[in-house]
């Protein structure tokens, strides 16, 4: 179910835009992803690009594993987005959906975690299990 982003959605969309402005290198780092926490704590990551495609290490997956590594586990909502190439027309750092990976990834460790997502011509949020119709469950 798709619902407006508050406040603290607009934070957090920031945060992650904040990080890829830093730390964006051209090749290696040009998705970031924000997450916010059940009790209000924000981490923020970067993806690893590699030379060998299948070794990437998503934003998503970063941004997760580092909220895990500092005792987090109960996530409330995430987002990622993507810095432009440099020679894009287009220089606006944008919110991008999360890939089928991602999404297995988030629910696997969320599964009432919400996801921001670009629609139309702004945002909204709405349920990983959402984007993940038909979902594998072990």
């Amino acid at each position: 179910m798709k619902s407006e982003i508050s406040i603290e959605d607009e934070t957090l969309v920031a945060a992650a835009q904040e990080i890829i402005k830093k730390r964006y290198e051209w090749e290696r780092h040009h998705v970031s992803a924000a997450l916010r926490t059940r009790t209000g704590e924000i981490f923020t990551a970067v993806h690893l690009e590699a030379s060998l495609s299948r070794v990437t290490v998503c934003a998503e997956a970063m941004v997760i594993g580092k909220a895990i590594s500092e005792g987090y586990k109960e996530f409330d909502t995430i987002v990622a987005v993507r810095h432009p190439d440099p020679d894009s027309e287009d220089n606006e750092i944008r919110v991008v959906s999360p890939c089928g990976m991602c999404r297995e990834l988030i629910a696997d460790y969320a599964k009432d975690c919400k996801v921001i997502i670009p629609e139309n011509e702004g945002l909204a949020k709405t349920d990983i299990l959402d984007l993940l119709p038909m979902r594998y469950v072990r």
